[in-house]
């Protein structure tokens, strides 16, 4: 069985395999693919006012263009201290053209005298399943914690050396990508979208 992970990320689409199965529950055999596995395949601009309406975009575009199953998910970073920014721009956030580093400033600079305890963030996935034949499904993941003050760590991607997870003191970019796997908010979503696969598996 093949599944497209709708994802040009060489660094997510690494993460998310490690997630998702290799094996079903009836012994199926999963072969996950990324964008980078098919020619000229791009994914549209992210239209979309939410991040659920973004994550199915991408999604259904990639299941009707390849005909396999395809996942796709949009996250975003919630800023209570920005009232919810950048949420639906999060990788956007400094420009159309920006890169990580870019909006992690943007991030820093906007933060730039708060303390930590007003600090309060939280990563948000919505993960989206489309198969060729219309059908749709999310799944959400949610993970709280803090924006710190600097880069932190060397793992991860996107603004992972930014995040304090909850209490732990580490941010994401400090954990291992077992520990990561583990309480991620794309973790969350995607292993929920493991179990549904299983479960549409279980009853064919």
């Amino acid at each position: 069985m093949k599944i497209l992970v709708a994802t040009g990320n060489p660094h997510k689409f690494k993460e998310l395999v490690h997630i998702l199965p290799a094996t079903l529950k009836n012994g199926t055999q999963v072969k996950y693919l990324s964008l980078a596995d098919f020619d000229n395949l791009e994914l549209p601009p992210e239209t979309g006012n939410s991040l659920e309406a973004n994550a199915e975009q991408k999604a259904v575009f990639a299941a009707r263009a390849t005909g396999l199953p395809a996942l796709s998910d949009d996250t975003g970073l919630e800023v209570d201290a920005l009232h919810g920014q950048p949420g639906v721009y999060t990788a956007r956030y400094a420009g159309e053209h920006a890169d990580a580093d870019d909006n992690n400033r943007k991030l820093l600079a906007e933060l730039d005298g708060t303390l930590l305890p007003e600090r309060t963030a939280r990563f948000r996935t919505i993960a989206c399943l489309a198969m060729p034949h219309g059908s749709v499904q999310t799944f959400e993941g949610k993970l709280e914690g803090f924006i710190g003050f600097g880069y932190r760590g060397d793992n991860g991607f996107g603004y992972d050396p930014l995040f304090l997870v909850g209490n732990t003191k580490k941010t994401l970019a400090e954990m291992t990508e077992m520990e990561k796997n583990k309480i991620s908010h794309r973790a969350q979503a995607f292993t929920k979208i493991a179990e549904h696969l299983m479960l549409l598996k279980e009853r064919k």
